[in-house]
């Protein structure tokens, strides 16, 4: 299928969708005649990702204000797709977008870059079959195209991509293998589709959150509220909207590692909740394959411990920067590198406490404090001298610890996807008030009721704003793919 111009952005998806399933379709058929029967000598059973391309002559002037939707200078701009039925609408967006800056139209057709055997199934499906007799010592190999690490990094979203003189310089974040690695990912970490995963995403540290939300995501749904139409669980299980809506599908057997709950919306305009579990792997991990998907911003709503004397059990604490101790991401984002407040999630934040609390102004500081937090990758380090530990803390002016905020902020910043963190305090190891059991105070338990619907609230506000406003300019460099 050569490269045919299209100056109709839904044609130009549609022509998408059509090679992505001709091509998949081949390789699965390949493989089932390969099971059933074998394949004589050599053949080798190989297809293609669709691509994208853009041909740009000049510097032509856009909209300064626009943070993406745009190439930063002449040249030829290309990105291999996958799976763009699940990316429609924002394939839609990004191509007309182009379409709409440049006036000039989009070559849509087969790339050079195969599809991995494994990559041709989707939506849960597995690779399963065995040799033949006739085959046996035959390698997969042989006839079929495995995952390559050369082509699945992060080499452009990290700025190290550097591709010979002719090659197309990236039109988007990721290429198709990368995406593709992380969708299944996914489905293995959280036991939902891709499909389900909403744009407005949560991530949190303890089962409490979990389980408010899933009871607040029901009984909104059986009340017909909030445009939600329906709740997915892990193993894909869905409830829909109604008084006395059934849920669909069989409980798994054991929980996946970071189950996940969409309260789902039109356009995926709903909202992801992912318990993460503890630690900055575990953070750095589900972010890394969550970004593939485009999400509009995501959230960390955890415990942290109060660094200062004044704080109370139960205050919250709107992170505006943070001190990076997590060591996780040092290889992809150099610690030299700052990771600065979002402006438009900062405000979200402020007002859905304000909302949730009906505290404003100088009595909305009783119960909230705006300062550095600081993520370490050492939960035990009260067990250390304190000397060293302590100092570190003091000169950043840290009023907060936890070990997965500015992981979570960090690959936020590197995946250009809008983040923020709200934490609750839970203890206060320096001032002699460890998290142990019991020492919950009324006041407490009323601010963690509280936390994760003021995480709701704020990213309904997030939702009710502009995209092009939302997405910040902070989070591009001034060379950058035009794809968000």
């Amino acid at each position: 299928m050569p490269f045919t111009s299209y100056t109709d952005a839904r044609a130009a998806v549609e022509r998408l969708v059509e090679i992505y399933d001709r091509n998949t379709a081949f390789i699965r058929d390949g493989f089932a005649a390969y099971v059933k029967s074998g394949i004589p000598g050599k053949r080798r059973i190989r297809a293609c990702y669709p691509a994208i391309r853009i041909k740009v002559a000049t510097y032509q002037e856009v909209d300064s204000r626009l943070s993406y939707g745009h190439v930063v200078e002449p040249g030829v701009y290309m990105t291999t797709v996958t799976q763009p039925a699940l990316y429609f609408d924002y394939l839609l967006e990004q191509i007309g977008l182009l379409i709409k800056n440049h006036g000039v139209p989009v070559e849509v057709g087969e790339s050079d870059m195969p599809i991995p055997l494994h990559f041709s199934y989707v939506d849960g499906q597995n690779v399963e079959g065995v040799y033949s007799e006739s085959l046996l010592g035959d390698a997969l190999r042989d006839h079929f195209d495995v995952p390559d690490l050369a082509v699945t990094d992060d080499a452009i979203v990290n700025g190290t991509w550097k591709g010979r003189r002719e090659d197309p310089l990236p039109l988007a974040p990721f290429t198709a293998p990368r995406v593709d690695y992380s969708l299944h990912r996914l489905q293995h970490y959280t036991a939902t589709a891709p499909a389900y995963f909403q744009n407005f995403v949560l991530f949190t540290n303890y089962q409490f959150y979990v389980d408010e939300f899933y009871q607040w995501a029901k009984e909104t749904l059986a009340q017909a509220e909030g445009g939600y139409t329906a709740l997915v669980e892990p193993g894909n299980i869905i409830t829909r909207p109604g008084p006395d809506a059934e849920r669909e599908g069989q409980p798994l057997m054991r929980n996946p590692q970071m189950p996940s709950y969409h309260l789902l919306r039109d356009k995926h305009n709903g909202i992801t909740l992912i318990n993460i579990g503890v630690g900055p792997s575990n953070a750095k991990t589900i972010t890394d394959h969550v970004a593939v998907l485009r999400p509009s911003a995501w959230l960390m709503l955890g415990h942290c411990a109060g660094l200062r004397t004044t704080q109370r059990l139960g205050d919250y604490v709107l992170a505006h920067g943070y001190v990076r101790q997590d060591h996780v991401l040092d290889d992809d984002l150099p610690l030299w590198v700052p990771v600065p407040p979002l402006a438009e999630i900062q405000i979200a934040l402020e007002q859905a406490v304000a909302d949730v609390s009906g505290l404003e102004g100088w009595d909305l500081k009783r119960i909230m404090r705006t300062g550095t937090v600081a993520s370490i990758d050492n939960r035990n380090w009260e067990l250390r001298d304190h000397h060293e530990p302590v100092q570190r803390l003091s000169q950043s002016r840290a009023i907060a610890l936890d070990m997965e905020s500015a992981t979570i902020a960090a690959n936020g910043f590197r995946f250009r996807v809008p983040y923020g963190t709200l934490l609750c305090v839970s203890d206060k190891p320096l001032h002699g008030e460890l998290k142990l059991p019991g020492m919950a105070s009324d006041f407490y338990r009323t601010q963690v009721n509280r936390h994760l619907h003021i995480g709701i609230r704020a990213l309904e506000l997030l939702r009710d704003m502009p995209r092009e406003r939302l997405h910040s300019r902070k989070l591009r460099s001034f060379i950058e793919t035009a794809f968000k």
